[in-house]
């Protein structure tokens, strides 16, 4: 999430220096997030082949070469290519990560503790990827960003690659990769998020905005029709569905990290455009994210034993419509700690609490050789989900200039947006998401599941 939230930061002073505007420039921003949303479940699967900790390491090796290339490109296209490639490989990362979690922590109170830690790196990466974003792009060349990254990323996956345990294999020796799934859920995924960040560039008017969509929806019903008639060894198993309110849940997860995602977007923006602070002082306005999301996952992981899921769910959902209203509603010129410092704080426990409560369901939902699917599909809720909720945003602060100068309205519509999904996420987890606290403790007899 480091990057995420680096791009966050930069991506307007930096598409500035390459001669584009705040529209185009938001493409540095949702890049990354896009194509990571996108191979989450191809890296999970991959990694249930081949080994989670393997690919883990593997995939650090991309993430850093690509992280390394992009301080070399000359344009924003070359920018927005090298930080999608750079994304694949955190796609990769997630899904094996959670699963190295699954397989190595049975259920109970560590697994708790530790998929809370690891939900807390959303708002502390995306908070902390704000302030490495801030520094280097106002105080250096931008490209040192991406240098800076490419170093963390070295340290970081070289601490991996020697203290993480490689698990068991559990996979199948005779399971083959299901590429065609593979082709079609990437391809309809990219396309469809593709169409929606670029709509606020273009417009709708634009005729190839309707011809993409079509054809990313077309690749999105292939991809269901192969995963649940042809597949001999399919991507995502859609029995994995049947689980008790695992679907509404993950139009819950969906929603609610498109809110995030738009939040801290036009919480950022609000920050360098209509207050001019500097790129160091509207880092340090997200800050508490960091603090408070390390906070928010030993709450949340504690909570997971004592209340049930669907409550866990809904105190994350109000936690972003509060803090998206009061962002909503902020005078265009006010002092930082009336409403942006309180809604900063709140914010927090949104990622953490919804992902810590998806994570728990879905991982304790399969057995112990399906952990990497389960961890896939909640990294693709959640990174692709705050990567779509950019392009959802945008459309309407795009569609409101149209007919209005004011750049503050435009911002408060798309956040409006943002308060409906919030508020549709907690509907829909209160009337239909019912899931019992989780109080196991280790494996069950069976290892495995039909999932």
């Amino acid at each position: 999430m480091i990057p995420f939230g680096a791009g966050i930061v930069g991506a307007n002073r930096i598409g500035e220096e390459l001669g584009v505007g705040k529209d185009v420039s938001a493409w540095i921003a949702a890049s990354y997030p896009l194509t990571q949303g996108a191979f989450v479940l191809v890296g999970g699967r991959i990694g249930a082949l081949y080994g989670h900790k393997r690919i883990l390491v593997l995939s650090g090796v991309w993430w850093v070469t690509w992280s390394l290339i992009n301080g070399f490109m000359p344009n924003i296209v070359g920018v927005c290519i090298a930080r999608g490639l750079t994304g694949v490989g955190g796609g990769f990362m997630v899904p094996n990560a959670i699963a190295l979690i699954g397989i190595n922590l049975p259920p109970g109170k560590s697994r708790n503790i530790a998929v809370g830690l690891f939900g807390a790196m959303a708002p502390i990466g995306a908070a902390g990827g704000s302030v490495f974003g801030g520094i280097f792009v106002q105080l250096t060349p931008w490209k040192w960003l991406f240098f800076f990254l490419a170093i963390l990323g070295a340290v970081d996956f070289g601490i991996v690659a020697l203290v993480v345990d490689s698990e068991e294999r559990q996979s199948n020796l005779n399971e083959s990769m299901d590429w065609v799934g593979a082709y079609l859920g990437v391809t309809g995924l990219i396309l469809f998020n593709f169409v929606w960040n670029q709509a606020p560039s273009v417009g709708w008017q634009n005729p190839y905005e309707y011809a993409l969509l079509i054809v990313a929806l077309a690749h999105l019903v292939a991809f269901i029709a192969w995963e649940g008639k042809f597949a001999k060894y399919p991507l995502l198993p859609l029995n994995i569905w049947t689980a008790p309110s695992f679907g509404v849940l993950m139009i819950v997860a969906l929603f609610a990290f498109m809110a995030f995602g738009a939040l801290i977007w036009y919480l950022t923006l609000w920050f360098l455009t209509i207050r001019n602070w500097s790129l160091l002082l509207a880092a340090a306005g997200v800050t508490p994210l960091t603090v408070l999301g390390a906070v928010a996952a030993v709450l949340s992981s504690w909570l997971v034993p004592r209340l049930a899921s669907q409550y866990i769910l809904a105190i994350g959902a109000l936690c972003i419509i509060v803090s998206t209203t009061l962002v909503a509603t902020m005078p265009a010129q006010q002092s930082y700690w009336p409403q942006a410092f309180p809604a900063a704080i709140l914010m927090a426990f949104c990622p953490d609490f919804i992902f810590t409560a998806a994570q728990i369901v879905a991982s304790n939902s399969v057995g112990k050789d399906k952990q990497g699917i389960a961890g896939s599909l909640i990294g693709t809720i959640m990174t692709y989900g705050m990567s779509i909720g950019l392009g959802f945003a945008g459309t309407v602060e795009k569609y409101t200039m149209l007919h209005n100068t004011d750049t503050v309205q435009g911002y408060r519509n798309a956040l409006y947006l943002a308060i409906g999904m919030g508020v549709a996420a907690l509907v829909l987890d209160l009337l239909f998401v019912r899931v019992a606290a989780e109080i196991k403790e280790g494996w069950d007899d069976e290892q495995t599941s039909e999932f």
